[in-house]
This record gives C-alpha cells, sequence and structure tokens, in this order.
C-alpha cells in the first residue's frame, strides 16, 4: 500500500503500514482513555519504563494519570477466557525523559487468552515484519526469561543477588560477573555458564548447541524447547533471516515468565521495539490467561534526513561513497593520560593510526586500513558518544558509568588507569549516628546517595564541581566522597580515606544497537585487546 509522501509524514506513513499489517492478521483495533487512575500505575511501576507518573486530581477528588503505558489498560479492562483476542492499537502515551514529560505516539499488538507456541511465533513475525516496514537493515534480539531464571535458581541466590547478576547481565559484563561470584561465593560452574551466556548473540541455529550445554535443570530444558519449538514455528512462517539470541536483553522476571525480544534498527541507536510474554501480569490481576505483545516505538524514528534516505533506499551518490567510511568502527577517545593509554593498547592489537600521534589540533581520525576512526572527546562526555549511537565503542572510567548509568554494554575492563572511589574526611573526624545528618560533598551525587542508602544512612549531599576537598576545610561538608588515585592531595589537605566505596578502572563500552549491527568486528577488537591485556 502505497502513501504519498506530499501529505503524510514520516510517522503518519509507518502508523498507516503497520495497521494495514496487523489486520491483515486478523487484529483489531482496541481504543482507549488517555486518562487511567493513577493506582493501576503506581501499583505496576516495575512493569514500566523509567520515569515518573503525571498525575492530576480529577473529578470528585480521585487521584488520575496520563496513559504512560497501554498493555496495562488492555489487561484490565479484557476478560479472562481462553478466547484469543488478537488486538492492535496506536495510542499515545506520556512518559518522563527525566528531564521532562512528553508525548509519544506507539503501535502495538497485544494476544490474550490462549497463547501457544503458533501465537507466539505469529506475534514474533509480526515484529520482524514491522521492523521491516521502518526499512533499513534490522535486527529482532529474542531472549527467555524461563531460560535465565532456571539458571539463576541452580545457584540459590537471594533476590538482591539475583538483580546484580541480572544488572551485568544487562550489560554483557562478563568482567563484571566474574566479579560478583568471587564476591558472593557462587559455584565456579555458575560462573562459568553466566559468563558464557553474556557473549552468546547470533541465530538460534547457532547458539542452540551453546544453550543446551549451559542448561542445568528441567526449566531451563523446558525454556530451550519452548525456543526450539519457536524457531521451527518461525522457519515455518517463512522468518529465517534478522532474528538473534541475546540473553543481554532481561526483564523483571515478576512479570515476564517466556520469551522477551527487542527490535533494532541500523543507524537508531536505541530499541524501536519490545515486547515478550506477560503471564504474570494478568496474574496480578487475578486472571488465568496467558498475553504476548509489543510495542513499537515511533519517538525514537525521528531521524536525520539522511537515515530516512536510506531507510527508503533512497540514498544519493554522494551518500554512496562514503558508505564504506560508515562501515569503519566509529571509536571515542578521552582526552589526556587515560585516552593516550587506551589508544596504546588499541595500536598494540593492530588497530592503530598513525596520524593521531602526530602533533595537530585535530579531534577526528581516521584508518581506513585497519578500519577504524578515533576521535578526542571529554571524559565525562564519552558515554553519551556512545549511548548516543555517534561512537560504537568508547573508553570511559566505571565512576563514570556508575554515576550516570548510560544504556550500554560494558565489554572490557581495561585495567589502566586504577583509581578508587572513596569517602574521605579531616583525620579524626568522627561521625555521630545520632547527631545531625551528614553533609556529603561529592562530585558524584548518585554514587554517594547509593552507597549511604545500602547502609541506611541519611545525607545532605552538596554537589561541586572542582576542590572537593575544600569543602571539609572550610565547613562546608562533614566529608567528601571522590576519586582517590595516591592519596597525595588529601595527605597535603590533612585528610585521609575513611571508606572505600568502589575500585577504579577503565572501561571498554559499546552502543548496544552498534553491537547488533557489528558485533563480529566488534568481538574481534575484543579478542585482541584481551590479548594484550
Amino acid at each position: 500500500m502505497e502513501y504519498s509522501k506530499e501529505i503524510l509524514s514520516f510517522d503518519e506513513q509507518v502508523i498507516l503500514q503497520l495497521r494495514a499489517l496487523y489486520r491483515k492478521h486478523g487484529y483489531s483495533q482496541y481504543k482507549m482513555s488517555r486518562f487511567e487512575e493513577y493506582e493501576l500505575y503506581a501499583g505496576n511501576k516495575a512493569f514500566l519504563p523509567a520515569g515518573e507518573i503525571l498525575a492530576f486530581t480529577g473529578v470528585g477528588g480521585k487521584l488520575m494519570a496520563l496513559r504512560p503505558d497501554v498493555t496495562l489498560s488492555i489487561v484490565k479492562y479484557t476478560d479472562d477466557e481462553d478466547e484469543l483476542k488478537k488486538l492492535y492499537y496506536n495510542e499515545n502515551v506520556y512518559r518522563s525523559d527525566g528531564m521532562d514529560f512528553k508525548e509519544q505516539m506507539q503501535v502495538g499488538v497485544e494476544c490474550l487468552g490462549k497463547v501457544d507456541v503458533s501465537i507466539m511465533g505469529e506475534v514474533l513475525m509480526l515484529a520482524r515484519q514491522s521492523l521491516e516496514v521502518l526499512g533499513a537493515d534490522s535486527s529482532l534480539d529474542v531472549s527467555h526469561m524461563g531460560y535465565l531464571g532456571g539458571l539463576l535458581q541452580s545457584e540459590g541466590m537471594t533476590h538482591s543477588q539475583c538483580g546484580e547478576v541480572v544488572a551485568m547481565l544487562r550489560e554483557k559484563n562478563a568482567s563484571g560477573l566474574k566479579e560478583l561470584c568471587c564476591k558472593h561465593g557462587f559455584s565456579d560452574e555458575f560462573c562459568e555458564k553466566i559468563t558464557v551466556l553474556s557473549t552468546i548473540y547470533g541465530p538460534y541455529e547457532e547458539v542452540a548447541d551453546k544453550l543446551q550445554r549451559l542448561s542445568a535443570n528441567e526449566d531451563m530444558n523446558a525454556a530451550l524447547q519452548e525456543l526450539d519449538e519457536l524457531h521451527e514455528v518461525l522457519c515455518e512462517l517463512g522468518v529465517r533471516q534478522g532474528v538473534n539470541i541475546d540473553f543481554s536483553i532481561v526483564n523483571d522476571i515478576s512479570y515476564y515468565s517466556g520469551v522477551i525480544f527487542q527490535g533494532y534498527i541500523k543507524g537508531i541507536p536505541e530499541k524501536v521495539i519490545a515486547g515478550g510474554r506477560y503471564d504474570e501480569l494478568l496474574r496480578k490481576f487475578g486472571k488465568t490467561s496467558g498475553a504476548i505483545g509489543f510495542a513499537v516505538y515511533l519517538d525514537v524514528l525521528e531521524i536525520s534526513q539522511t537515515g530516512m534516505a536510506e531507510m527508503s533506499g533512497t540514498v544519493s551518490g554522494a551518500e554512496a561513497e562514503s558508505v564504506s567510511s560508515a562501515e569503519m568502527i566509529n571509536i571515542a577517545l578521552p582526552k589526556g593520560r587515560l585516552g593516550e593509554s587506551a589508544y596504546s593498547i588499541f595500536e598494540a592489537s593492530g588497530y592503530g593510526c598513525p596520524e593521531i600521534r602526530e602533533e595537530s589540533r585535530k579531534l577526528v581520525f581516521e584508518s581506513p586500513e585497519n578500519g577504524v576512526r578515533f576521535f578526542w572527546v571529554k571524559p565525562s562526555d564519552v558515554a553519551k558518544y556512545v549511548e548516543r549511537g555517534t561512537a560504537d565503542i568508547g573508553i570511559v572510567g566505571k565512576d563514570i558509568l556508575l554515576e550516570y548509568t548510560p544504556e550500554v554494554y560494558e565489554l572490557l575492563d581495561l585495567g589502566i588507569g586504577k583509581c578508587s572511589m572513596c569517602v574521605a574526611a579531616q583525620k579524626g573526624f568522627k561521625y555521630n549516628k545520632s547527631g545531625k545528618t551528614l553533609r556529603v560533598a561529592t562530585k558524584f551525587p548518585h554514587i554517594a546517595r547509593g552507597f549511604y542508602q545500602k547502609m541506611g544512612r541519611e545525607i545532605d549531599v552538596i554537589k561541586l564541581n572542582g576542590s572537593i576537598e575544600l569543602a571539609p576545610l572550610l565547613g562546608l561538608s562533614d566529608v567528601i566522597v571522590d576519586i582517590v588515585e595516591s592519596g597525595r592531595t588529601l595527605l597535603e589537605n590533612d585528610m585521609e580515606p575513611t571508606e572505600t566505596i568502589v575500585d577504579i578502572s577503565a572501561r571498554l563500552i559499546s552502543n548496544k544497537a552498534s553491537y547488533k549491527f557489528n558485533h563480529e568486528s566488534i568481538d574481534r577488537l575484543c579478542a585482541r585487546i584481551g590479548e594484550q591485556l
């Protein structure tokens, strides 16, 4: 079906094509109010994306909310019965990006009722075809909460420990997983399995044997059998390419019970589709049927004109000439000693760019023969360049990752730039827990709050941008939370570290979408660097 580009915007074209696709497969449109009782969302915050709920007092004094999610409303108002309900929607949702509330359009499908593997296959097929509607090279990445849950259960860990492991798995952080296993005394067998699981990525037929070898109990075997059956259904439906297994895709296990998935488009730095099987959400509403669905996030499709041209297959001649350049791995290096040390590792690993060592004011350096492009940025900005997809990979201190928690993969610990995040105070200072609130000066308020929160201490955070050691000397704070390398500055100001929060070193991080489409090149680069380390 063709739609005039002169009349309809890109988003409008996409919405109409997706609606036509879903109707073709027997889905009917679900309409709903943009307002909902606040209680619905407040009681299921873990099911919602990060962000606050925009609430207001309605007529009669009832607390209401602008809808931040569509699925919860569908579950609430759909009858609980075996008959399969196949629904689609295109609705606005209202979500916070951490700074402000935004109205976002979503298109999606939901299946509620008797959900079997054939229905699951149909939903994944529609997710894959939805990506194709958006145009360019794309990937639908699949995980299974039952398989992961079985592996975690095999070690008998606590809920808190499960959360720590899942957080590392979501980052593909193999070194972090090993540290956690050592910290909590997990078995060597579990450590090896969860670490291997974090590295698995590829089509099901290529990774099935690895998953089978990792299986440790009946729960994992059952999940693996479902993945196997789902793969057969997808093949029968003609979905043979563009679907990969990736266990860094993890959702809240209290809501999601089986297959979950995310969709990516080359050139867009974050997921454009997310979905999965959420039977446990229905249980919270006292319903016994099954459910699976997904949403297409149209707000992330706000891309450049070049990106839109590529998606529509109309790349100009000048753009076509730059394709080979675009295939290089873009690497963000932090200015200063850390970046220079990191570049030396790249150079020793066969990814050098001789021009970078020449005296100049240039910030961007290319080495087509080695397939890399380097650029220098402020250390605190590296994670932003990677998260937004301007850089495929980058080098950043662990302190930045802990403070800003960017959505990236943490692939390697380079073991350089070692230091510690510490609490420090003037010599002889003793904190009276029954006295006044502890005043903490720091450049890292998120890390400081998290550290003291775990200890059950209330603190007053004073955010400073420099000369942190000055704060206790002039009475602005009681203690500081800062990076300590040699400790010389503290010593010269009659201060000393009192507690170590976390050890810091440089990490190699990757944009999640970039990894999906360049994982072979990025894995090869990481392997070579690993040999140097």
